[in-house]
């Protein structure tokens, strides 16, 4: 772990992250480790029951856990109800985000018309276009390009390398990772006569507060309306939002998703990597998709829901969709035997 922490008494993490403390508060915590490679100075946690076989032998100083397993736990613990949960703010403490000097880099370019908090950073080598307005304590990285119009809430930070494009708007702590695009044209085309016609695309990307979009994801501008991410999503890498899209307060997406056009996605929702959502849908609040479902339809009520086959041996694959491309005739087949059987037994078939 190439970090260092911020070195701390385990009494006094125990006190700031409100959990339960049993061992020597003077024990030293410098650095986070997993239970099998922790060592002595780092703080661990256990979570998933499948790591617990690693308790017995772990060499971290301290454990964060619950209480069913504090029994077993051969050093100071710190006892949670959410243990991950609380791993997330302790070592959120330990490793507090790197502070900046305000101010804007030589190598940068500002719009003469853009308000620039005086506690804020320009980056190297990024362009600020005009009438933009970057709120106070904004980390903007270098080489990234805002357009336009653009509004970057207060404490927002974007890495290095972002873009966005002209009338994105930022809540506040926003966290917007390298490469990311917000507001490019959504795929919008007429078609004349087998001839492709560009539609305008002249909405906006508008972002809530304590949203975080992953590296290399795209978040498309809408077509008319604009394209609206509440409060608190959570995009990983490589996620494409295509215009008009909407996903409500707290949901949360993984890697290689995709979501097309006029979908709308409710609050408290997560989506599994891989997983494709056609367009004009609408998904309620508190529905759940494993990774790699294809949705082709709307769900309204909250659920945990699949939809795809899972990886078999090749040959077993080939023979099952051949069998699949004759179901609709072993339907019909199906269907006749049964009146068939009805007219031989003069009784209903079930």
């Amino acid at each position: 772990m190439a970090s260092k922490a911020l070195a701390t008494r385990l009494g006094d993490l125990a006190e700031a992250v409100g959990a339960e403390l049993r061992g020597d508060a003077n024990v030293l915590i410098e650095g986070v480790g997993t239970l099998q490679q922790a060592g002595p100075g780092q703080l661990s946690f256990l979570s998933n029951p499948s790591y617990r076989r690693y308790l017995k032998t772990t060499q971290a100083s301290a454990v964060i856990l619950s209480e069913e397993d504090a029994a077993a736990c051969p050093v100071p613990s710190l006892i949670s109800s959410n243990p991950y949960l609380t791993y997330a703010d302790a070592a959120a403490r330990l490793f507090p985000a790197k502070s900046f000097q305000p101010g804007v880099d030589p190598t940068a370019v500002v719009g003469e018309s853009s308000q620039i908090d005086a506690s804020a950073w320009i980056g190297p080598c990024s362009v600020i276009g005009e009438g933009v307005r970057v709120g106070a304590d904004v980390f903007i990285g270098p080489g990234c390009v805002v357009e336009d119009g653009c509004d970057i809430g207060a404490d927002s930070r974007l890495v290095a390398r972002v873009t966005l494009c002209r009338d994105t708007r930022l809540g506040r702590r926003c966290l917007i990772h390298p490469g990311a695009v917000l507001g490019a044209d959504g795929f919008g085309l007429a078609n004349d006569q087998g001839r492709w016609v560009k539609v305008p695309q002249l909405g906006r990307v508008r972002l809530g507060d304590d949203v975080e979009i992953g590296a290399n994801t795209t978040i498309d501008r809408g077509a008319l309306e604009d394209t609206v991410l509440d409060d608190g999503v959570k995009l990983d890498n490589l996620i494409q939002i295509a215009h008009n899209v909407e996903i409500g307060k707290h949901t949360a997406m993984a890697g290689c998703s995709g979501v097309a056009g006029s979908t709308k996605i409710g609050s408290h929702c997560t989506v599994g990597g891989q997983t494709g959502l056609a367009g004009h849908l609408t998904i309620g609040d508190n529905v759940h998709f494993s990774g790699a479902t294809l949705v082709t339809r709307s769900f309204s009520q909250a659920g945990y829901y699949s939809g795809n086959l899972p990886a078999m041996e090749n040959g077993a694959w080939r023979r099952l969709i051949a069998r699949l491309r004759h179901l609709e005739q072993m339907a019909k087949d199906l269907k006749s035997l049964k009146k068939t059987v009805k007219t031989l037994t003069g009784g209903p078939l079930k």
